[in-house]
């Protein structure tokens, strides 16, 4: 257990329980954790920490799955202006999707992981994860795993670049560039999907998990075949299998910006483009309006988790995120990453909230410490 480490940034008023159960978590984990939390209570910072060695308020990481949020954060907007419709056919707006059955799947369906696409025989190499387009042109050859709309499984390397040919194709510009020129830039997020090559010297390369021998008896009891729905779905059964912790630590991927887990930032950036989506920044509108969030963040897949095996829950594009943390708003919608990162926004309590930690959280998806400082924050914000 590390000892004494002091967050370091500022609170609003009000926020101060949040500095202190973020400074226990950064004390409660094993030598040498490092973490970054935000927080925007309507559309103003109120939460700004950060702890643990290396770290800086502005130091970028690799978020994984946070990525998600902000590519159909771009589709939301999309299908918002009437560019995307979310019960037209995938393959109307991309006819090779149509191959191996895949005719009837609407753009709902895909966003739900409804679609059966999870991976592809023999797996991606390490180039093609790197490449949205190379994903998507091998995925529209592929036959589902599942009958599509019969259940659903989480798409964790192919979900991006899936509704990212659908934006593509209805748009001529790829998720990336949507996402830039329309969400990113405007907000001065210091979130990417592709990082340019000047902002380098801020990434902390992220480190792998440091189980106890308990933890790593579970990783191994729990460790799926290769060709399962869960093998196919993080690419274990290429000859390489992929690591998924050390995915954003290659270059090529920060560059490119996969839009399923090449995404690039901090708490701050994850949490402002939470507060610009649902209630607006310096002045600007916010992106979505309340029937674009209680369009995309309703429930639509709900039960056991094909891939996982396990009970799970998703809205469109974004996780639930009010069955994930109970004491938020039943409109509440974000996404975690696999190294411990967790973003969301909760419209009903004007609440945006980031974190990103740099070392694997055991085992994998949002850190565990990340729904004691989400109730902290949310208490502050209410006043409950």
């Amino acid at each position: 257990m590390s000892e004494g480490i002091v967050a370091q940034g500022t609170v609003a008023e009000g926020f101060e329980a949040v500095r202190a159960e973020f400074e226990a978590t950064l004390n409660e984990e094993r030598a040498g954790h490092s973490a970054q939390l935000a927080a925007y209570a309507d559309g103003q910072l109120v939460v700004d920490l950060w702890g643990g060695p290396g770290m800086a308020g502005d130091s970028l990481t690799g978020v994984f799955s946070s990525t998600k949020g902000a590519a159909h954060l771009v589709v939301a907007l999309l299908v918002q202006e009437g560019v995307l419709e979310l019960d037209r056919k995938v393959a109307s707006y991309w006819p090779e999707f149509a191959a191996e059955g895949k005719g009837d799947i609407t753009l709902r369906e895909l966003l739900a992981h409804r679609a059966g696409l999870v991976g592809v025989e023999g797996g991606f190499t390490a180039e093609e994860l790197a490449d949205d387009r190379a994903i998507a042109a091998r995925l529209a050859a592929e036959r589902p795993y599942w009958r599509p709309g019969a259940g659903f499984g989480y798409h964790a390397y192919v979900i991006g670049a899936l509704t990212g040919e659908v934006v593509l194709r209805a748009t001529g510009q790829t998720m990336q560039e949507v996402y830039e020129a329309r969400i990113r830039a405007p907000h001065g997020l210091d979130l990417y999907m592709g990082l340019p090559e000047d902002q380098e010297h801020r990434v902390l390369d992220v480190q792998p998990m440091d189980p106890t021998p308990e933890q790593k008896r579970a990783l191994a009891e729990g460790q799926a075949g290769p060709q399962s729905l869960h093998g196919l779905a993080f690419n274990l059964n290429h000859p390489h299998p992929t690591d998924l912790q050390s995915l954003p630590n290659s270059r090529a991927v920060r560059a490119a910006g996969p839009a399923s887990v090449g995404g690039v930032g901090s708490a701050r950036g994850l949490a402002r483009m939470y507060a610009a989506a649902v209630s607006g920044l310096d002045g600007k509108a916010p992106l979505l309006a309340p029937r674009t969030i209680a369009e995309f963040s309703q429930v639509h897949s709900a039960g056991q988790d094909l891939v996982f095996g396990q009970p799970n829950s998703f809205a469109l594009g974004f996780a639930a995120t009010s069955q994930l943390y109970r004491f938020l708003g039943a409109r509440s919608f974000g996404h975690s990453g696999a190294a411990g990162s967790q973003a969301f926004a909760d419209p009903g309590a004007g609440l945006a909230f980031g974190y990103n930690r740099r070392r694997f959280a055991f085992p994998g998806g949002a850190a565990p410490e990340a729904a004691r400082l989400a109730k902290a924050v949310w208490e502050a914000v209410t006043g409950r």
